[in-house]
C-alpha cells in the first residue's frame, strides 16, 4: 500500500505539512526542511517507511523531471529594477558567498575531503534547488553516505544565520533610530512592492493568452532547451535554465513568477522534495551520526567565510558593518525569513510608529535583494560549478 504513488505523497505531504506549520508558529525559526529531514529519517529507521517506498512510485521520478522547469521558474522572480537600484547589496551578498566557499574549500579538504567540502557549499547559500542539483550529482556518483551533509547543512543553517543577523540588524537599526530623534523621518511612500509592481513589463504573450497550460508550456519550453544546451556544450543544464530563465523574464517572454501564476509551483516543490528524500534513503543512522562534525565545521567556517566577505564588501561599498554583514547573511535563509527578521527588528528596537517605519525602510529594501541574491541565483550557480569538479 505504502507504494502507491498517492499514498506515499500524502505521508510524505504530511510530513511537509507539520513542518510548515512549525515553520509558521515559530516565524521561520524552525526551518521546515529540518522537520521533513528528521521525520523521514525517523520513519525510514524504525521501520515504519520501507526503504523503497519513494523509489518504486512514480512521485521520484515527477519530482526530477520538474527540476529544470524550477530553475527556469527562479530566474523569472528576480527583480531587475529592484536589483539594479540595489548594486550595492548584490555586490555585498556575492562577496559573502564567494569567501563562503573560499573559506570552505581552503579548510575543509584538510580536515576532511573534497567531496565532502563541494557537498556543503552548495546548500549553505541556502537554495533548496542548491541542494536537489547537489544531491544529484552525489547519488550519480555513488556517494549516497554524503548526501547527509547538504541535507543537514540546508536544515540547520537558519539556526546560526537568524541569530547572528538578528544581532547586526539590531545595531544598524538603533543607529537608525538614533537618527531618526535627532533629525526627524520624512516618510516617502515608495515601497520595495512598488519597486516590484512597477518592474512587471508586457510580454510576448498577450493576457487573454496566459493561462495555466501555456504558462506551463513555456517554463518546459525553456527546461527543455536548457537540457539540450547542457548536452551540447557539457555545461550543466541548471545554469543553462537559470539563464533562460532570467533572460526570457527580461526581454518579455516569460512573466514573473511563472509557476506561481500557472498555479503549478505548490505541487513543483513537493514533487521536489518527495524527490529528495527518495535520495536519502540510503543514509543509515551511523551515516548520519558520523557526518555530524563535518557539517557543523562547513557551517561553522562557512559562516565565518560569509562574515568576513561581508565586512570587505561593506567597507569597499562604504557601508555600515551592521547594515552589510546581515545582507551576506541572508544566504543562510533567504524569503520570508529576511522578511520576518526586518519586522521583527524594526519593532523591537522602535518606540513609536514613526520610528519602526524609519528602521523598516531602512533595512527591508537591501536585505529581500540579498535573498534574491544569493539563494535565488547565486546558489544555483555556485552548485552547479562546484558539482562538476567531484
Amino acid at each position: 500500500m505504502l507504494n502507491e504513488p498517492v499514498v506515499t505523497a500524502m505521508l510524505v505531504l504530511l510530513l511537509l505539512g507539520i513542518g510548515e506549520f512549525l515553520s509558521i508558529i515559530s516565524r521561520a525559526r524552525i526551518p521546515m526542511l529540518l522537520v521533513v529531514a528528521i521525520g523521514y529519517f525517523g520513519l525510514l529507521w524504525t521501520g515504519v517507511f520501507p526503504k523503497d517506498m519513494i523509489s518504486s512510485s512514480t512521485m521520484g521520478a515527477f519530482g526530477a523531471m520538474m527540476v529544470a522547469p524550477l530553475i527556469v521558474h527562479m530566474g523569472t522572480l528576480i527583480p531587475f529594477k529592484l536589483i539594479k537600484s540595489q548594486i550595492r547589496a548584490v555586490f555585498i551578498a556575492l562577496m559573502g558567498i564567494v569567501f563562503a566557499a573560499l573559506t570552505i574549500l581552503a579548510v575543509i579538504p584538510l580536515i576532511f575531503d573534497y567531496p565532502a567540502a563541494v557537498a556543503g557549499i552548495g546548500p549553505l547559500s541556502g537554495g533548496t534547488i542548491a541542494f536537489i542539483l547537489t544531491t544529484e550529482r552525489l547519488q550519480e556518483l555513488g556517494m549516497t553516505g554524503l548526501i547527509t551533509v547538504p541535507a543537514l547543512v540546508i536544515a540547520t543553517q537558519k539556526f546560526i544565520g537568524m541569530p547572528l543577523t538578528t544581532y547586526f540588524l539590531r545595531r544598524h537599526a538603533l543607529s537608525v533610530k538614533t537618527t531618526v530623534v535627532s533629525e526627524g523621518y520624512v516618510e516617502t511612500t515608495a515601497t520595495v512592492t512598488d519597486d516590484y509592481e512597477q518592474e512587471k513589463r508586457k510580454t510576448w504573450i498577450p493576457e487573454k493568452y496566459q493561462t495555466g497550460i501555456i504558462m506551463l508550456l513555456q517554463v518546459f519550453i525553456g527546461a527543455a532547451l536548457a537540457i539540450i544546451l547542457g548536452e551540447m556544450t557539457g555545461i550543466n543544464y541548471s545554469l543553462w535554465a537559470l539563464a533562460i530563465g532570467i533572460v526570457g523574464a527580461y526581454v518579455g517572454f516569460y512573466n514573473d513568477k511563472m509557476l506561481d501564476r500557472s498555479n503549478a509551483f505548490g505541487i513543483a516543490m513537493a514533487g521536489l522534495i518527495i524527490y529528495t528524500l527518495g535520495s536519502m534513503s540510503d543514509v543509515t543512522p551511523s551515516m548520519f551520526i558520523g557526518y555530524i562534525p563535518v557539517v557543523l565545521s562547513i557551517l561553522i567556517i562557512g559562516v565565518i567565510g560569509i562574515v568576513i566577505g561581508g565586512i570587505i564588501a561593506s567597507k569597499l561599498m562604504k557601508w555600515d558593518l551592521n547594515k552589510g554583514v546581515p545582507v551576506a547573511l541572508t544566504a543562510l535563509f533567504g524569503f520570508p525569513g529576511d522578511y520576518l527578521l526586518c519586522e521583527e527588528v524594526s519593532r523591537s528596537v522602535a518606540d513609536n510608529d514613526m520610528q519602526q517605519k524609519a528602521i523598516f525602510d531602512e533595512i527591508l529594501t537591501p536585505m529581500l535583494v540579498g535573498g534574491f541574491t544569493t539563494v535565488t541565483t547565486a546558489s544555483i550557480a555556485v552548485a552547479s560549478i562546484l558539482v562538476q569538479t567531484l
